[in-house]
């Protein structure tokens, strides 16, 4: 993989990144950016699916004064803030297709249009997309353009999913605690060997981020230096069997939201929104609907 973005770093051709969600697509897109020509110029990001079209318009290519309300002034959108630079745009098979069309005609004639403007802007930056979803398939279907689709995929890199790179495993584990230790301000723990190989026989569907929420869920609730197979009981079905099996007995179980209650409610005071929200892998959209239905006060 390194080799591949060392190989691409330098060229101005789009790229399109297949990946299944949560597998580093970012830091792939960041790597090439940082290793090109461009790294100089700035590195935006967008997410398609996070965005109803109406606000993804106004985000990519910007507004003049008056366009709607609330539009006091003219503002740029993230194409012309990443000029000279790169626009990574994840989730890019979840565009409408009014969205595909204007993003197809910027990559065609190298300028955006503000919304509610009609002079042109010319604009020079490597779009690097990212989807979770096969866009030729979606092509086949009718719901993702093909000339699109071809713009996008001039060079191409397949990041494979955590169960395919279980080597990697242990050193996203040691960052993971060097992350925790440094954002808590507490001693640095440790994974047994046997957790450990608990965590690598794992096939982790969703990839980085749940062994991410994993490893910082047993961090919350353990009370030793070092992690046991039972500390990872309430995310791993093999955990819990290894902790039953060596006498501790089924350990209690919490449901999704009594865990996200109980870490809102622990961390809150330590951590702000937007933090808590990037350590449950949630968007502080969901985060502020759970804070109201569990009724926890902001803290």
């Amino acid at each position: 993989m390194l080799r591949k973005i060392e190989q691409v770093a330098h060229t101005a051709s789009t790229m399109l990144v297949r990946v299944e969600t949560d597998t580093g697509k970012e830091l792939v897109a960041r790597a090439i950016h940082a290793n090109g020509r461009r790294r100089g110029a700035r590195f935006v990001v967008e997410n398609c699916a996070a965005v109803a079209e109406s606000l993804l318009e106004a985000e990519l290519f910007g507004y003049v004064k008056g366009a709607f309300t609330g539009a006091t002034h003219d503002k740029p959108g993230l194409f012309e803030l990443a000029d000279g630079g790169t626009i990574f745009l994840d989730e890019v098979g979840d565009m409408s297709v009014g969205m595909q069309k204007s993003l197809l005609r910027v990559l065609q004639e190298g300028e955006v249009r503000r919304v509610g403007g009609k002079a042109p802007v010319k604009v020079d930056a490597r779009v690097i997309s990212a989807s979770n979803k096969d866009l030729a398939k979606l092509v086949a279907v009718g719901a993702f353009r093909e000339d699109l689709y071809y713009r996008l995929d001039v060079l191409r890199i397949d990041l494979p999913p955590l169960r395919d790179r279980k080597d990697d495993i242990p050193e996203l584990v040691e960052r993971v605690l060097e992350e925790w230790s440094a954002t808590h301000g507490m001693p640095r723990r440790r994974v047994s060997r046997e957790a450990l190989e608990l965590l690598v026989a794992h096939d982790w569907p969703g990839n980085v981020r749940e062994l991410k929420n994993a490893v910082m869920g047993a961090l919350s609730l353990a009370d030793a230096d070092t992690l046991s197979p039972r500390d990872f009981a309430l995310k791993l079905p093999a955990a819990r069997r290894a902790s039953a099996s060596a006498g501790g007995g089924e350990p209690p179980m919490l449901s999704l939201d009594d865990y996200t209650r109980w870490f809102v409610e622990r961390f809150q005071g330590e951590l702000n929104d937007t933090e808590l929200a990037k350590k449950l892998g949630i968007s502080r959209k969901t985060l502020w609907e759970k804070r109201k239905r569990f009724g926890i006060a902001k803290g």
